[in-house]
């Protein structure tokens, strides 16, 4: 499948052209979607500025996507979904765990080796908007994608071939879910969004940091790591959310038939193959390394064993955190390993 044709494929691309007629008759507009990454990066590029032709396609010309990559727009990555709630800008994409315990029942995705297949993971995370997230954590958004990255795992300045070589890390996490799991495997987490890595690498605030392959080449990670520790089986070490969200007030103002257009080529397909796109994102990330001569380490099935063994208190301060709010962090979990497994 091409990449920039992904969105534009089976029943969404149909259902835009049934949609496209009628809402063409709809007022013009220009919707800003601000975004933390590089504008060469696998998702502005691939997944964001297709999605925003095919929403241009889907109303008939009426609804443009103007993009501004790298806080263009000002402010910093956790200061995103403010920017959609408040009307800012019209729309965002962020990890979710950037703004940390805003959103804490899709933390449930982040959660250690809860991820396997990435497309999956993101049908079930759309299925569980829909279900009970757009109602309660995301109430004051409209969240048009909600999907997450390929398998997460360690860059690092020295080797990390066992659980024991995380002990003194200093390592950067991306949201608290996984800084939690960091510190569980011993590492000293510290976290930040991801385009202040190459810094922190660079000055020493941390010696590792956890990425998927997918995005390395847009910090230039290769060239300030040497060493890759990839961990093998089904199960990833870890994933990170992601939603596409509107400001709530600027969908409420859209009539039904424009609303129908935009969502027929946003939602759960969309979401799905945004996961894909970025997984496939990783090979190329991956080879940048290779060519480098890089140190990849790929974990074993006995050692990963390991990891997950150490990682289980997590999810029990986990449910207890959620059951601290009210929110049955069980089921939750019950519910996505279910959704994952029947989407796969």
């Amino acid at each position: 499948m091409k990449r920039r044709d992904f969105i534009k494929t089976g029943a969404a691309a149909g259902a835009a052209m049934a949609v496209a007629p009628r809402a063409a008759m709809a007022q013009e507009m220009t919707l800003r979607l601000h975004q933390f990454l590089a504008p060469q990066a696998v998702v502005p590029t691939d997944i964001l500025k297709p999605w925003g032709e095919a929403v241009t396609e889907a109303t008939g010309g009426r609804v443009a996507v103007q993009h501004f990559d790298a806080m263009s727009l000002g402010g910093r990555p956790n200061e995103l979904i403010d920017q959609a709630r408040d009307g800012v800008v019209d729309l965002t994409m962020t990890l979710v765990g950037y703004t940390p315990g805003r959103f804490p029942r899709s933390e449930v995705f982040e959660l250690p080796f809860m991820m396997t297949s990435p497309s999956a993971t993101a049908r079930a995370f759309w299925t569980m908007v829909e279900e009970d997230f757009q109602d309660s954590e995301f109430a004051d958004l409209k969240i048009l994608g909600a999907w997450n990255h390929g398998p997460g795992l360690i860059h690092s300045i020295d080797p990390i071939e066992s659980l024991e070589d995380m002990r003194g890390k200093t390592v950067r996490g991306p949201t608290r879910v996984i800084t939690d799991l960091l510190s569980e495997l011993g590492a000293e987490p510290v976290g930040m969004p991801l385009p202040a890595i190459p810094e922190a690498l660079s000055k020493g605030v941390v010696n590792a940091t956890v990425i998927p392959w997918e995005v390395t080449p847009s910090i230039r990670l290769t060239e300030l790591v040497e060493n890759h520790t990839e961990f093998g089986g089904p199960e990833a070490l870890y994933t990170a959310t992601i939603i596409l969200a509107m400001n709530k007030a600027k969908w409420e103002s859209l009539d039904a038939e424009t609303q129908e257009a935009i969502m027929s080529v946003s939602g759960g397909d969309f979401s799905a193959n945004a996961a894909q796109i970025m997984l496939e994102g990783d090979a190329p990330g991956r080879q940048i390394a290779v060519d480098a001569g890089n140190n990849i380490i790929t974990l074993d099935e006995a050692e990963v064993a390991r990891w997950k063994e150490a990682a289980q208190p997590v999810y029990d301060r986990w449910i207890a955190d959620m059951e601290s709010q009210g929110i049955d962090g069980q089921a939750l979990i019950d519910r996505a390993r279910e959704l994952i497994g029947q989407y796969s």
